[in-house]
C-alpha cells in the first residue's frame, strides 16, 4: 500500500491587507518538499509527523510529495498558491511514473485557507487530488479546529479529520487516527460516508478552550458519538471569524460506515445539541482595565492577558500598543509583552548592544486601528538572531525563527521585540534572552489560546481581552460583505 501526502497549511485572514507570498511559505523552511519531510516531520507533533507515525503503524509507504506552510496573513497571492500546487501535482504524477500508482492521499491542510480569487483554499486543494486520482481512491484529510468547512470540501474529500484540542496538542495524533482511517479504507475494512452540519455561529474564543467549561462538554459529546455503532469520527469546528468567506462559521461533521443517513442524522442531532446552548459560547469583549481588575481581586500571580484581537496566530500584525500602553500609565512592576513585532526596534537595539538606552518609536506601525506608537526609552536587555527550538507541548521537536529580536526594559515592563509575525506557544523563545516568565506579576500574550498549553501551569489567572486590534472580537464589526446568512452573535443576538 502507498499512500501519497502533503500540504499547504495557512490561516487566512481577510481582515489583513498584507498579502501572503511565496518568500513567507519559504521562510524558516515552511517549504519541504520530497523525502526531506520524513526527516524534518518524523516525531514531531504536527499532522504530517502523525502521518509517519501512522503508517509505520499501519504497515504502508508514505509516498511525501510537497507540505508548505505560512503564518497567518491576508489573501495567498494566485501565482503563489498556484505553483505550490501544481507542485504537489506534479510530484505526484513522477511517484507514480516511478513507483506506479497510489492507493489514496492523506493532505495536511488547515480549514481557513483563502487565495486571491478562491474563497475556499483547502476545498480548491482536495478537489485538484481528487481530479487527478479520480472517485475510489481515498482522500483523508486533517484540518484545524478553526476550519471554515464548505459543502463542498466534504463532497471531494472523503473523511475530514479536526483537531479535538484547543491549544492544539493533538495534531499528531490526528494524523496517526487519518493514517489508520485510509488503511482500513484502503483494505476494504470500511467505507467512509461523510455529513455536515453547518451553524450560522460564531464561537468566542474564550469559550473555545477545550481543557476547561464549556467546551470541555463539547468534546465529551464528540467522543460519546464516536463510540456509536457505527460512526468512524466526529468533528467540531468552531470556525474563524476574520475570513470574509460564504461559509464562514462553525460546524460539525461526522463520518459513518458505510451510512450516509446515519451520518447526516448524527451531525444533525449534535449540530442541534450546539445550537440550543450558544449562549453558553458566547464572551461578551472585555477591557484591558477590567481584566486587570478581576486578576487584581483574584490576587494570584502571573495575572495573564490574551491579546486575542492582535492575535499574530490569526493573522494580525502583533503591534497593537493598547495593553503596553496601559502597563505604562498603571506603572506596573514586574510585566511581560510577548511578543511585540517591530523590525526596525529590534534592528535599533541590536546595533545599540546590550546595556544601552535607546530613544524607540515602537509598535502601532502597520495600521491606525493597531493604535499609535509607544515614544520612550528603553534598556536592551538582551539581543537574539531569533533561532529557537520548541519544547512543546505544541510544536515540541521544531525549530523555529523569530528574525532580528531584543529583550527591552521600558521602566518596569519588559517587552520582548521580534521580528517574525509568531504567537508565544511556549516560554522556550523568552528563555533564550533571559527572560524568566514565571517571575512576572502581569504578562500579555499576542495570542487567543494556544499559550495556555505551556502558560496555564504558572498563571495565577488568564483573561482574553479585546484591545485594539485588526482581529476584534466585537463580531459585529467584521467583514461580513459575503457571508450569506445570518449570525449569531451578530444578527441573531444573544439573550
Amino acid at each position: 500500500m502507498r499512500i501519497a501526502t502533503g500540504g499547504i497549511i495557512h490561516e487566512t485572514s481577510t481582515c489583513v491587507d498584507t498579502p501572503t507570498t511565496m518568500s513567507q511559505f519559504e521562510y524558516d523552511r515552511g517549504v519541504i518538499r520530497g523525502a526531506d519531510m520524513l526527516e524534518r516531520f518524523r516525531g514531531t507533533n504536527v499532522c504530517t509527523g502523525g502521518f509517519i507515525e501512522g503508517a509505520a503503524n499501519n504497515g504502508f509507504e508514505i509516498v511525501p510529495l510537497l507540505r508548505a506552510s505560512a503564518f497567518p496573513n491576508g489573501l495567498i497571492v494566485r501565482k503563489d498558491y498556484d505553483a505550490l500546487k501544481q507542485e504537489m501535482l506534479d510530484r505526484l504524477a513522477q511517484a507514480e511514473r516511478e513507483g506506479g500508482p497510489v492507493d489514496g492521499a492523506l493532505l495536511d491542510l488547515h480549514g481557513a485557507m483563502v487565495v486571491d480569487g478562491i474563497d475556499d483554499g483547502d476545498g480548491d486543494v482536495i478537489a485538484a487530488f481528487r481530479e487527478y486520482m479520480g472517485p475510489d481512491r481515498p482522500i483523508v484529510v486533517t484540518q484545524d479546529l478553526h476550519g471554515n468547512h464548505t459543502r463542498v470540501r466534504v463532497a471531494v474529500a472523503d473523511v475530514l479529520v479536526g483537531f479535538d484540542t484547543f491549544p492544539h496538542v493533538d495534531m499528531a495524533e490526528r494524523g496517526v487516527e487519518a493514517a489508520e482511517i485510509i488503511a482500513r479504507t484502503v483494505r476494504g475494512e470500511i467505507r467512509p460516508r461523510m455529513a455536515i452540519h453547518q451553524l450560522p455561529l460564531f464561537w468566542s474564543t474564550p469559550c473555545q478552550v477545550t481543557a476547561h467549561p464549556p467546551m470541555d462538554e463539547v468534546l465529551r459529546q464528540v467522543h460519546e458519538f464516536e463510540n456509536r455503532p457505527g460512526i468512524i469520527c466526529v468533528t467540531v469546528a468552531t470556525g474563524f471569524p476574520w475570513a470574509n468567506v460564504p461559509e464562514v462559521g462553525s460546524s460539525v461533521m461526522v463520518v459513518a460506515d458505510d451510512d450516509e443517513q446515519l451520518a447526516q442524522h448524527t451531525a444533525d442531532e449534535l449540530g442541534h445539541w450546539i445550537w440550543e446552548r450558544r449562549e453558553q459560547w458566547y464572551a461578551p469583549p472585555l477591557t484591558v482595565q477590567s481584566a486587570l481588575q478581576r486578576g487584581e481581586e483574584a490576587g494570584r500571580y502571573p495575572i495573564i492577558l490574551a491579546d486575542h484581537a492582535d492575535n499574530t496566530g490569526g493573522g494580525s500584525p502583533g503591534d497593537s500598543t493598547e495593553v503596553l500602553q496601559t502597563f505604562l500609565d498603571l506603572k506596573l512592576q514586574a510585566a511581560l509583552i510577548l511578543y511585540l513585532v517591530d523590525n526596525d526596534v529590534a534592528v535599533q537595539a541590536q546595533q545599540s548592544g546590550i546595556g544601552s538606552r535607546i530613544r524607540i518609536s515602537l509598535g502601532g506601525k502597520s495600521s491606525p486601528v493597531q493604535g499609535p506608537p509607544i515614544q520612550a526609552e528603553a534598556e536592551v536587555l538582551a539581543v537574539s538572531d531569533g533561532a529557537f527550538a520548541y519544547d512543546g507541548p505544541m510544536f515540541a521537536g521544531l525549530t523555529g525563527s523569530m528574525g532580528a529580536s531584543a529583550w527591552l526594559r521600558i521602566d518596569a515592563v519588559n517587552v520582548v521585540v521580534v521580528t517574525a509575525r509568531e504567537q508565544p506557544f511556549d516560554m522556550a523563545f523568552a528563555r533564550s534572552l533571559g527572560v524568566e516568565c514565571a517571575g512576572m506579576k502581569y504578562i500579555s500574550l499576542k495570542s487567543a489560546a494556544h499559550f495556555r498549553a505551556a502558560f496555564e501551569p504558572i498563571a495565577g489567572s488568564i483573561h482574553n481581552v479585546d484591545a485594539a486590534g485588526i482581529h476584534t472580537h466585537d463580531f459585529s464589526q467584521l467583514p461580513s460583505s459575503k457571508r450569506t446568512r445570518d449570525i449569531f452573535p451578530v444578527e441573531i443576538k444573544p439573550h
